[in-house]
Order: C-alpha cells, then structure tokens, then sequence
C-alpha cells in the first residue's frame, strides 16, 4: 500500500473523513492507505462469469495505459451476481485537506435479523444433515441484519470507528455503482498478497468470542486451540488456499499447526502460508481467484457447498465473502475477504455474518457467532451488542 496517512488519532482528519458519500474508494491496513478520491476513475467489470478475470484484466491494461503508475483498489462480489467495482485514481488527483468527521448524527431504531434465529438454526440442521448424509464436509451459512435509523448514517465514521477499534483488520469504504450504497467493513483475513514473488495467505476458520477478563479470554483461546470441531473446519480451509496456491509456487511453506489471532472481540485460528512465487507470476488479483471461494467462506467441496448455499441462504450475498483490495500496474497487490461488513444506503445498514457448519456443530452455537461477527460494525454504528 502506499502510506499516505498514519492511524487516526481523535480530532485528526484521515482518508475516511475525506469520503462524501458518492465515489471514491479507501483501504486502510496499519498505518498505511490506498485512497481513489471522489472523481477517481471507476473501471466497469459487468456481472458475469470470470468477472475476477476481467477484472485483472481490465485493471492492468488500464494502468498500462497510464504509463504503468498507480492501483486499482476496489471490491469483487462474491460470485460474480453484480457490478465489481475497481476505482483508479488520477495520476494528479489529491486527497484534499478535509477535516475530522463530527460524532454521528443518527440513532438506531429498529434491528431486524434477516432471517430469524429460529430460521436460520433450521437451515443450520439441514446442513448437518448433508454432512451425516456424505454430500459435504463443511459449508459456510450466512444470515443478515437490517439496522434502520431516524437520519442518514455517515459511512465515513463508521469506517473512523472500525479503524480505531480494528487496527489489525484491513478497513475499506467503497462507493458502490448505483452511486447510493456504500460498502464499509473491517476485515481480518487476509486472503492474497503478492510483492514480487513473495506471496502470503492467511486462511482463518474456527472463532471464539473474546472475554472482557483477562484470565477467562486466555481460557477461551486455549479452548479454541483444543476444541476438535473447530480444528477440523479450521484445517479443510488452509488445506484448500494450501493447495490452490501451489501451483503457482517454486516453494511453499504451510505452519504445521494453526495458531491463534486476535482481532478487539474475537479469537481465531490462523495459518500462516508463505511461498516464492514461479518466475513471471500472475497479477495478485489473478492469483487471489483462484483461491476464491474457499472453504472458510463457501465450504467443501466447493461445487456441492456452494449449491447448499444457495438453497439456504436465501438471499444475494452481493459483496459479501467477496474479496476487498488492490492491484498495481506490476501486479504486485493485497486482497482480503470482505467479512465483518455492511452495506449502507441512507438511513438503512445491512450486515452479513456467517458461520462454518461441520459435523458436530450446534445451532444455536453458530447463531451465537454470527452474533459476534455482527459486533464490530454494530458498534461503529452506536449499537452495544450486549445492549441489542
């Protein structure tokens, strides 16, 4: 990325205070920034199939164009049902000097969970009766939460509160095509980067609610880290980036066993892979598509958990568990996927939260983590979850 800002500090204007609610995308990872200003350039990738291909694509032979210099930052859905969303800036354009976003204007009213938790723990039996059956080993089952409001919700504070709440997470705020929605999110999962022919992934799978008592949260992560269901999800994901990865890899280094990562309200594991890339490698974005959609946010195998999904869900998971991130014109980049997120049209946020189902899951327990995976951008929004 390149460091234009530093992490916000109170009363100091970043990229998101600069966010007018129209275009223009921002990703935010440590202290460093990848900004396309309101006027950038938006680059249309149509809905459709290949869509992460065109979009490598599309994104490269426009940077050649403008003389190799710049990114392509944006946001892919995730299997390709609406417009992917690639911004460039400008070669001269500036950020402007902006200001520090006031305190929200708006209060929550209403919090509607879209479907039920009665629903969703059903569809959470029907698919521990495809498992038993032998059609899947795991699938990732996400539900919705519609948060309404009595004003506008300024997107650009959420993405302020989620950066000082989330500083290990890849934050973006992205203006999405029917110039009304914004995308805003906070992601601790990082799916691809490429520098040169180094190349890392970071799968996550297997969660675990922090503790507010220090000694109660070193239980609970020791419990995550023991717990037999949550290795087993844990293991069919980095197996699958693992595997994926390798084709494209001289060498390639996978942790022997996962170990754990904490973002502000939740514990994960995580396995760290890392590799040297084969001579003339593909872009990022390339790269990153072929390790999309795997396990820790689809299933396994991907063909039957992704028609499982589908039967499910029922609803369009847009952007959600698509993939966040950015490209340059040496196809060098950082993609992430798109979890902890909301998307946001007026006075209405919409968050997707999922689960992993295998053999041995509980219902109610997987309800209970979509819960928590809400709860990041519920209090960027001015929700106390515990309150909720």
């Amino acid at each position: 990325m390149s460091a234009v800002g530093t992490r916000p500090e109170t009363g100091s204007a970043t990229p998101f205070d600069r966010y007018d609610g129209r275009d223009g995308a921002v990703l935010q990872h440590g202290d460093s920034w990848v900004t396309a200003p309101a006027g950038s350039s938006l680059v249309p990738v149509p809905a459709g199939t290949d869509q992460v291909g065109r979009a490598a694509g599309l994104a490269l032979t426009t940077l050649a164009g403008l003389g190799g210099r710049g990114v392509a930052v944006g946001a892919l859905p995730y299997d390709g049902s609406c417009d992917a969303v690639l911004r460039i800036p400008q070669p001269a354009s500036e950020p402007g000097a902006g200001s520090w976003r006031r305190d929200e204007a708006w209060r929550v009213t209403e919090l509607r969970p879209d479907p039920l938790p009665v629903v969703y723990e059903a569809a959470v039996e029907r698919a521990l009766d495809a498992i038993e059956a032998g059609e899947i080993e795991k699938v990732v089952l996400a539900r919705r939460l519609v948060v309404e409001t009595d004003a506008p919700i300024d997107a650009g504070i959420v993405a302020r509160r989620l950066s000082i709440a989330e500083p290990g997470s890849v934050v973006y705020l992205i203006a999405l095509p029917d110039g009304a929605t914004t995308l805003v999110g906070a992601s601790p999962e990082l799916l691809l980067r490429r520098e040169g022919r180094s190349v890392a992934s970071d799968p996550l799978a297997g969660t675990a609610r922090r503790s507010g008592d220090p000694g109660r949260d070193r239980e609970v992560a020791r419990q995550l880290l023991a717990t037999v269901k949550e290795q087993r999800e844990h293991r069919l994901a980095s197996a699958a980036v693992a595997d994926a990865l390798s084709p494209f890899c001289a060498d390639l280094h996978v942790d022997a066993e996962p170990s754990l990562q904490a973002t502000a309200t939740l514990w994960h594991l995580r396995t760290a892979i890392r590799g040297t890339l084969k001579p003339d490698p593909p872009d990022a974005l390339t790269i990153a598509a072929a390790l999309h959609p795997n396990p820790a946010i689809c299933g396994t195998p991907k063909g039957a958990a992704a028609s499982l999904i589908e039967r499910l869900e029922g609803f369009e998971r847009r952007y959600f568990a698509g993939m966040v991130g950015w490209v340059d014109a040496h196809g060098d980049g950082e993609w992430s996927l798109t979890l902890r997120c909301a998307e946001i049209t007026g006075s209405t946020a919409i968050l997707t939260a999922g689960a992993g189902i295998v053999a041995g899951s509980d219902p109610a327990a997987e309800d209970l983590e979509t819960e928590a995976k809400f709860g990041p951008v519920l209090r960027a929004l001015g929700v106390d979850p515990a309150e909720s």
